[in-house]
């Protein structure tokens, strides 16, 4: 089986929001790593090359497949903000019709800018994802 593609990493997590090129993603970068903070209470890592996580946990799905990935976060992508809410089970339709402009994947939530959205509406839906992944897999802080 192979292995997972996304690994946490020693990258900085300041440096990476620094590079963040364009004005408006770097700044609503900065308002998310702090919203994530407050949120999990956890310190922020970097998880491939793009994703900043917080919070981490081990699954082994009933395929035997198992690994290490972060419980929540979120990508600064130039073509809009990757929000991670895992793992992706539960039905968050009534928090996100709340939650303004957005498209949503499996387990992640799209947005081209956070004047687009409710902050307190994504607030509560990070804690929601929080507590489905919990009921499924423990997590560890980071």
């Amino acid at each position: 089986m192979a292995d997972n593609k996304t690994k946490a990493t020693t990258q900085s997590v300041d440096d990476f929001l620094d590079a963040v090129d364009h004005p408006v993603r770097q700044a609503d970068a900065q308002t998310l790593n702090q919203l994530f903070q407050d949120v999990t209470g956890w310190r922020p890592q970097m998880w491939g090359h793009s994703i900043i996580g917080y919070g981490q946990y081990h699954y082994t799905y009933d395929s035997g497949r198992s690994g290490d990935f972060l419980a929540t976060g979120f990508s600064p992508r130039k073509a809009n903000l990757s929000i991670y809410i895992m793992p992706g089970y539960a039905d968050f339709k009534a928090i996100l019709a709340r939650l303004g402009k957005h498209k949503i994947g499996k387990s992640c939530l799209y947005v081209n800018k956070l004047a687009d959205i409710d902050m307190a509406v994504l607030e509560e839906l990070i804690h929601a994802g929080l507590a489905d992944l919990g009921s499924r897999w423990p997590i560890m802080p980071t």
